[in-house]
């Protein structure tokens, strides 16, 4: 096994028991742990058609019980059930949209940082021309122009998510550049893409990896948003957010409908920004 390798082991095992000496960050990484693990299995153990979207008018608005656990809604459909299946909307969109966002600003934000000059302008002035407008307004434009599906979806929070990975990756870019490494690999003679993907980026990942973390919670939280108003997952497919929108009719008398969908939307945002907290501590070399 080579000094890189085992070094590169090394600081990864260091980076994880600092982490796990942040008990806010274990909490919050236990809890999105049980939430994925909720996301994968609901699929499996829940019947879409029967359990998830059949309306059951003998069962309609049900108070909590034991035949059902989180009550039923005005179509009789079982809430836990919903919120269940809702977990699977709401984690696979953030996380596949944070991919593709994430895939781009890579490639943007490492050419402008490495680059520099003419290429760092034009492409920073481009991201901040969408920083400049609101990334909840930018993706009710694009979902109201494309129309109301999960891939428009995709495409609306991955544009509104690149310029805030472009401007991490171009900061931790222009912080590496200019290393002893980079200009070792230069005098060696490595393409410019060699140094850029295997030298300055595995060495700029502590602030990517934090913003990545940070990003979903962020894109689930604005799809449930756009879901709230009708922009975002169609019907009858679950989501947490289209389930609030559908239940402010029934807030007063069935207040529950409202509280459980809310609750988990809060849960996850709440456990991704403590495991974010917890990394952005973890992977910060001034507290080591």
């Amino acid at each position: 096994m080579s000094n890189v390798s085992v070094k590169k082991k090394s600081q990864i095992a260091d980076v994880w028991k600092r982490l796990c000496r942040n008990k806010t960050a274990v909490l919050g990484l236990v809890i999105f742990g049980l939430l994925a693990l909720m996301a994968i299995i609901s699929p499996i153990v829940l019947d879409y058609e029967t359990q998830v979207i059949k309306a059951d008018y003998s069962s309609t608005l049900q108070a909590p019980s034991a035949a059902h656990w989180f009550g039923t809604d005005e179509l009789g459909r079982d809430i836990l059930f919903r919120v269940m299946y809702g977990s699977t909307v709401s984690l696979s969109i953030g996380i596949v949209t944070v991919i593709v966002a994430l895939f781009f600003g890579l490639i943007l934000g490492a050419a402008a940082g490495y680059y520099g000059g003419k290429v760092d302008m034009v492409i920073m002035r481009i991201m901040d021309i969408f920083l400049a407008i609101p990334g909840t307004l930018l993706a009710i434009c694009i979902v109201a122009s494309l129309g109301n599906s999960i891939p428009n979806l995709v495409i609306a929070q991955a544009v509104s998510s690149i310029p805030t990975f472009s401007r991490v990756v171009r900061g931790a870019v222009i912080t590496a550049r200019d290393a002893e490494y980079v200009e070792a690999a230069r005098a060696i003679g490595a393409k410019d893409g060699t140094i850029i993907f295997k030298e300055v980026l595995p060495n700029s990942l502590a602030p990517i990896i934090v913003q990545t973390t940070l990003q979903v919670a962020t894109v689930i939280l604005s799809i449930a948003g756009l879901s709230f108003i009708g922009l975002g997952i169609p019907a009858p497919r679950p989501e947490w957010g289209a389930m609030l929108s559908g239940a402010r009719a029934y807030i007063r008398d069935y207040s529950y409908m409202c509280l459980f969908p809310g609750l988990a939307i809060m849960t996850t945002i709440l456990s991704l920004n403590l495991l974010g907290d917890g990394l952005r501590d973890a992977l910060d070399p001034r507290l080591r």
